[in-house]
């Protein structure tokens, strides 16, 4: 006739604790922090088709400074998804490159930009609405 006040989905998966510092998420957002800018991205699109020059990338980069792809590089060969060759020319010759690591990340920065293109119009159109509704 009443109800009872006992719980009654008592099995429930055992769960492990998050580590108390949340060490595990730090290390993905910096992980994600460098693969997801966009300067990193483009990078890593431009080296699909295989190594490049420093001058190169930046002619194909629109709108980076060279101290930005610099900056840019360092950062993706520090983690390991570029290599840089120096070869003892005069001047020297450097090139750019994908590791294996790099190639591996080539198909998911390709669907991204791909689902940023396919939807960058309903995108713009939100953002519009979206400022309308909050500029009075």
């Amino acid at each position: 006739m009443g109800t009872s006040l006992e719980p009654t989905h008592t099995e429930l998966p055992a769960r492990q604790a998050p580590h108390p510092d949340h060490a595990d998420c730090r290390g993905v957002a910096s992980v994600l922090s460098r693969v997801g800018d966009k300067w990193s991205v483009f990078v890593i699109m431009m080296l699909g088709d295989g190594p490049k020059r420093f001058n190169e990338l930046k002619r194909m980069i629109n709108g980076i400074s060279q101290r930005m792809l610099t900056l840019t590089l360092r950062g993706l060969e520090r983690d390991g998804l570029v290599t840089r060759t120096i070869f003892p020319t005069i001047p020297p010759r450097v090139d750019y490159e994908l590791t294996d690591l790099g190639r591996g990340l080539q198909q998911p920065v390709k669907a991204l930009g791909q689902w940023a293109m396919d939807h960058l119009a309903q995108i713009e159109a939100a953002r519009t609405k979206f400022d309308q509704r909050n500029d009075g």
